[in-house]
């Protein structure tokens, strides 16, 4: 099984990749799991520009998440939402409908008490309208990150094993039933 890793920062040392290269490093027989490269390459989203010639970072965006049996978005708050950068990413799938019916797991993770909690709100709404499958076990905001992961994208706090190997069972769980169907 595929699982694309997308974060919604583009910093080095974000917490966010740092939870999805954490999530790619657990052993797991059955899944592949890659993290997106290059959402910061992709251009600002235009419906004149989303067409048969839509760019090369486009093409490549939308077929990696065809090629995928599952997402795994991580993402901050900026600002009480999610960054630009995913917001647009995810505007490039409107037209194409990759979301639809894929399984996603969301989670926003802050260094606030509230855990990126509006981000987290901003990105099911767009999850819905992009017709993703959230399943809900495996989204949720992470408060006070910082106490969690350290800056060197190490787990300080024993719990977040727990809670990120449940994002990829729970997922695996509902891109099989999908499969079975």
């Amino acid at each position: 099984m595929n699982i694309l890793g997308i974060s919604g920062s583009l910093r080095q040392n974000s917490s966010n990749t740092a939870l999805l290269r954490i999530l790619k490093s657990f052993p797991h027989a059955e899944i592949n799991f890659e993290i997106f490269p290059d959402l910061g390459r992709l251009p600002h989203f235009s419906p004149e520009l989303d067409d048969s010639d839509a760019s090369l970072q486009v093409r490549a965006f939308r077929a990696a998440l065809s090629a995928c049996d599952g997402v795994v978005l991580s993402t901050p708050e900026y600002a009480f939402g999610m960054p630009g950068v995913l917001k647009n990413a995810l505007d490039w799938t409107v037209s194409s409908g990759e979301f639809g019916g894929k399984p996603v797991a969301a989670i926003s993770a802050s260094p606030t008490f509230a855990g990126g909690d509006k981000a987290h709100a901003s990105l099911l709404l767009v999850l819905s309208a992009l017709a993703a499958e959230v399943v809900p076990k495996a989204s949720f905001p992470i408060p006070m990150i910082y106490k969690k992961i350290s800056k060197a994208g190490e787990i300080i706090d024993p719990a977040i094993v727990d809670l990120l190997s449940g994002v990829l069972s729970e997922l695996a769980a509902v891109v099989n039933a999908g499969k079975a169907e």
